[in-house]
């Protein structure tokens, strides 16, 4: 791809031409004219020459692929970037492998007043279990160290740190020799943040934005809140995507309002909504989200509810008074009753116009059922969902069924379900959780390991783009159109296609007259498109070696 300037700016004139622009405006578009941070026109090739005099910049694009850029509705951006730069245990293969891999950071990293990691999944380990204390002890050479696991709601921690928190071994969720759950999770992990300086966290910041960006990501939505990291971590990121080039960055903070003090405290935080990871329960992986039957591994679990229906509907009722935007972490089909009986609760107060207008949102919505389903749709809530996860853990012998015996894993992250029933989706990564990875998160949706779940690569990538966008309010956005922000990527990809998971579907809708834009080919195995450019508000944000 060549351009006819270096120089790029979200206030000059960018005629790009040459390739495939995907726009509902025209399925057959090759060029498009960006002015002043906006799409002003996409059309066809002959077309295009009538800009190209007036242009400050034409940039062909040597058949590359333009599309909307992507939004990844559900990040950790601190966490994903001392993932980036620090231990990183998702590749481990044994406890083994995981144990020398905290021997070589500790050595590497001398001078780290606490040693921070991410990633561990035991189930996909031989051993079956997780690290003890005394083995970690031993790796960590008797230094603190905080390692949660992969789902980042429990952890495994030395003796060291341990005894940076007075009283901790009085507190809920507290075991000695087992994963730490609940507050001391949550304290143990308090401690082991405050040990990173504002200069380790910028860089944590600034390492997963320009991951994101390098990966055709536009914007992120932040999921923080005073459970998960802390308000200067919060404000500093918000600050340092007002301030730098790169992914918008929209902010949510998960802490319950029962007033209008209270939601003038979120806005005065710069939050969009008190929303994101506002806790209903836990996790299927630590045995911590709440469920009506009991685990098929732990037969006398059911999880953890930290709110229930009442204060679900105080916080929805409070949020939309003040017209502000509500949310909730929920996995568990009890914590998704609760969540409903709430949503309801608050519906009778104020009446289901005013709830549905506020967009309020559900992050994961992974065990739902018919009854819950419509009941999203009733009320407008956003299910904000992770396609990857069902990638990760789904299937006949993944970790859902392991948790929950394979009748029930099968009915997880009804992705088709929810499409039916005309409920919103924005889809995300909750990374760390899963990585950053856009264009594999539209291919677990569209090859969701239960067929009856799948969904179009078309309707995934549109929760993946416009989705998101809308998840905050906006319906101007997350599209190619006259207009609309400037958000977009372009990509290296092969031939293009209109993909459905009926193959019957997919065998005609190659056809050009079917009128729809196509996507790239995403099936199993296929190669995912390459990034060259990633544009935000007409400011190019990252550009690959052959953007």
């Amino acid at each position: 791809m060549t351009e006819s300037t270096a120089h790029r700016s979200e206030h000059r004139t960018v005629l790009l031409r040459g390739g495939e622009v995907h726009s509902p405006a025209d399925p057959f578009a090759t060029a498009m004219v960006v002015e002043k941070g906006r799409i002003a026109w996409v059309g066809s090739e002959g077309a295009a020459d009538a800009f190209a005099t007036g242009a400050d910049e034409v940039v062909d694009l040597e058949g590359a692929l333009v599309t909307p850029a992507f939004t990844d509705a559900h990040v950790h951006t601190t966490s994903t970037g001392l993932a980036l730069t620090g231990l990183d245990l998702s590749g481990a293969r044994s406890l083994a492998d995981a144990l020398r891999l905290v021997r070589q950071h500790s050595a590497a990293n001398p001078g780290g007043r606490v040693l921070l990691g991410h990633g561990w999944d035991a189930t996909r380990w031989p051993e079956q279990r997780p690290p003890s204390r005394a083995e970690l002890d031993d790796a960590a050479g008797g230094r603190p160290l905080y390692l949660p696991r992969v789902d980042v709601h429990s952890a495994v921690v030395t003796t060291a740190l341990l005894d940076l928190v007075p009283g901790v071994t009085a507190l809920t969720g507290f075991h000695p020799d087992a994963p730490l759950t609940a507050a001391a999770h949550h304290a143990v992990r308090a401690a082991a943040h405050a040990a990173v300086t504002p200069a380790q966290r910028g860089a944590a910041q600034r390492a997963a934005l320009a991951r994101a960006a390098s990966l055709g990501i536009g914007s992120v939505h932040e999921c923080a809140g005073p459970e998960i990291s802390d308000e200067d971590d919060f404000a500093s990121l918000l600050a340092l995507a007002r301030t730098e080039p790169g992914p918008r960055v929209v902010g949510y903070w998960a802490e319950q309002v029962t007033d209008d003090k209270g939601a003038e405290r979120i806005r005065e935080l710069g939050a969009a909504g008190a929303a994101g990871d506002l806790f209903v329960d836990g996790s299927l992986g630590s045995h911590t989200a709440c469920l009506h039957a009991p685990y098929a591994d732990s037969p006398g679990t059911t999880g953890t509810a930290h709110l229930d229906a009442a204060a679900v509907a105080a916080h929805v009722t409070a949020c939309t008074e003040a017209g502000l935007q509500a949310g909730f972490h929920a996995i568990g089909d009890a914590a998704l009753s609760a969540v409903v009986e709430g949503l309801r609760t608050a519906a009778d107060r104020l009446g289901a116009a005013r709830v549905r207008a506020a967009r309020h949102r559900v992050e994961h919505a992974e065990m739902l059922t018919p009854k819950t389903i419509a009941a999203f749709a009733e009320f407008g809530l956003t299910a904000s969902v992770q396609p990857a996860f069902d990638a990760a853990w789904g299937g006949e012998d993944g970790m859902y069924a392991q948790r929950l015996g394979a009748e029930r894993a099968r009915t997880l992250n009804p992705y088709a379900a929810l499409l039916r029933a005309g409920v919103p989706l924005a889809f995300g990564s909750d990374s760390p959780v899963t990585p950053l990875d856009p264009w594999g998160t539209v291919r677990a949706a569209a090859f969701h390991r239960t067929p009856g779940h799948r969904v179009s690569v078309r309707a995934a990538f549109t929760a993946h783009t416009r989705g998101g966008w809308r998840a905050v309010g906006r319906d101007d956005a997350g599209v190619l159109v006259p207009g609309a922000p400037a958000d977009y990527a372009v990509w290296r990809t092969g031939e293009l296609l209109v993909q459905a998971p009926d193959d019957r579907v997919a065998r005609w809708s190659t056809d050009p007259r079917s009128g729809t834009p196509g996507l790239p080919d995403l099936g199993p195995g296929a190669e995912l498109p390459v990034c060259l450019r990633t544009v935000v508000s007409g400011r190019t944000v990252f550009e690959g070696p052959n953007g």
